[in-house]
This record gives structure tokens, C-alpha cells and sequence, in this order.
């Protein structure tokens, strides 16, 4: 059992939560995952770890309401307790040292850039985080970001807030020198589709980029074979050949279908949990 320290909204789908997780903390590297389970006899879901703080042993992972399981966690608050949460798990991402990093963060894929700007800055490499949304209400982290990258560029599809447009259009100014400048590094974490546009944005500059995949995943340990991904023709298993993966060599097309392969399935679970939580 893992007691939540902090339990926050960030958006109507969108929770953070502060975990009592020393062991855990003690060895989390950016890009790694934890697994998590609610209740007994539920699935386990992968989420990526958003912060540690090895002195207070703390964790802090970012939930978005996509599925029932993601509900019941979503429902829970601080003083509360999750049933399983297993980790860190995947391997760590890879970067050459110094340069210009940019992060570019979709959705709640925004709050995997903490730990690593953080740690990326305290190596005295230069941060940037590009962050998009469709509208600035859906927005997150950004004084957490602000505090920890040495430039945040802001997006959204509506113009409200920031840069309008997508965060590819702004990675590209930034690739032409605009702003912050050229980054040497990107790293994408956020929707599959976005993190295809940033691949194809950055492919034909030859500027080194990564992905955080998030496939669907069972066990977490290689032993399944749910989250395999096709990488420069070749399967590979996001959970422990990943989670990160060069953009320029992932088979988005096939990912994205495998992505979508139980939505019937996920549909009948959240009908299952909004019945039960009618008789309640």
C-alpha cells in the first residue's frame, strides 16, 4: 500500500498526486514508470514518473481520467491509500551531456518534463520546455516548469494563452533560430499523435530526438509482450527496451493502431463503473 501525501486537480481529467515512496524515490531517473494497481483484482496501469525527491522519499505522478481504472485513482485524495505501485521501472533517458534540451510536453505528458529539466539544469545543460493545449485551461505545471527550465514557450490551439498554434509550429521557429534558438536535443512526451508531428518536425534537421512511448502494458518486466513497439523494423518491448525510443526509427502507424486495439473493451469497463457507481 502507498499513502498519497498530496492530492490536487490540475484540470477536470487531470490529478496530481504526492506519494510516500522512499524506495522508489531513492533510485527514479527520468523516463522511468511506475506500475500501478487500485484495487484487488484490477489491471495494472503504467504511469510515468513525473518528480521524486529522494530527502522526503517522495514521488509525484500526474493521472488523466482515460479509462476506468484512471477514474478510480483520479477519486482518490490525500490520506488515501493506492494497493499496489511498483517501480521504477524502464530504463532512464539518454542523453549526451551539455547543448540545448528541449522538452515538449502535450497533455499530462507535460508533468514527465519536471525531473527531467530538473536534472538536465543541475548537469548545466539549457532547458527549454515547449508546452501545448488546446485551450490554457488545459494547461499544467507551468510555475513548476517556469522554476526549473530556463525558457517555457507556451501553446494552445485557440490562441488563449501563449503561442497559437500547435507545438510543432513553435519547435520549428525554435529550430530557425527563433527565441531560446536551435535545440540540440528534443525529447516529446505527450499524445502518440503529437509525438509523431515532433518526430516529423525534427527529422529532415537531423536533430536528435526522443519519445516516451506509452503502449498498453500488463506485467511492466518483458515478460507479456502488450507494449511491443516496432523501432527501425525491429519489435521491441517499451518496458524494458523503453519506455524512450529515438522518434526518427518508432512505426507510429503500427503503435497507434495497437493503441487502439480494446477501445470496445475500455468503453465497457467505464459503463461497468459508472452502473456500480449509480447503486452506490
Amino acid at each position: 500500500m502507498t499513502r498519497i501525501l498530496e492530492a490536487r486537480p490540475l484540470t477536470p481529467v487531470t490529478k496530481f498526486f504526492r506519494l510516500d515512496a522512499p524506495l522508489i524515490a531513492a533510485s527514479a531517473q527520468p523516463g522511468q514508470f511506475v506500475m500501478l494497481r487500485a484495487r484487488e483484482g484490477g489491471e495494472r496501469i503504467p504511469i510515468t514518473i513525473a518528480d521524486y525527491d529522494r530527502e522526503t522519499g517522495t514521488v509525484v505522478i500526474v493521472v488523466q481520467e482515460v479509462g476506468a481504472t484512471t477514474r478510480r485513482v483520479c477519486a482518490l485524495e490525500a490520506g488515501e491509500e493506492i494497493l499496489d505501485v511498483a517501480g521504477p521501472l524502464g530504463s532512464p533517458i539518454e542523453l549526451p551531456a551539455g547543448g540545448h534540451l528541449c522538452g515538449v510536453g502535450g497533455g499530462f505528458g507535460t508533468a514527465s518534463l519536471l525531473c527531467l529539466m530538473r536534472e538536465r539544469r543541475a548537469s548545466g545543460g539549457r532547458t527549454t520546455a515547449i508546452v501545448g493545449a488546446r485551450t490554457k485551461d488545459l494547461l499544467i505545471l507551468l510555475d513548476d516548469l517556469a522554476s526549473l527550465c530556463d525558457a517555457v514557450e507556451v501553446c494552445t490551439d485557440d490562441g488563449s494563452a501563449g503561442f497559437r498554434g500547435f507545438v510543432t509550429q513553435r519547435l520549428a521557429q525554435l529550430i530557425a533560430g527563433d527565441g531560446p534558438g536551435r535545440p540540440d536535443h528534443v525529447v516529446a512526451i505527450g499524445p502518440m499523435a503529437m509525438m509523431r508531428a515532433v518526430a516529423e518536425t525534427t527529422r529532415g534537421h537531423r536533430v536528435k530526438t526522443l519519445v516516451s512511448m506509452d503502449p498498453l502494458m500488463v506485467d511492466g518486466t518483458g515478460m507479456c509482450g502488450g507494449c511491443r513497439v516496432m523501432v527501425a523494423g525491429k519489435p521491441r518491448f517499451a518496458c524494458v527496451d523503453g519506455p524512450c525510443f529515438d522518434a526518427h526509427d518508432v512505426d507510429f502507424d503500427v503503435a497507434m493502431r495497437r493503441n487502439k486495439a480494446y477501445v470496445r473493451q475500455e468503453h465497457a469497463a467505464l459503463e461497468r463503473l459508472a452502473c456500480a457507481s449509480g447503486r452506490d
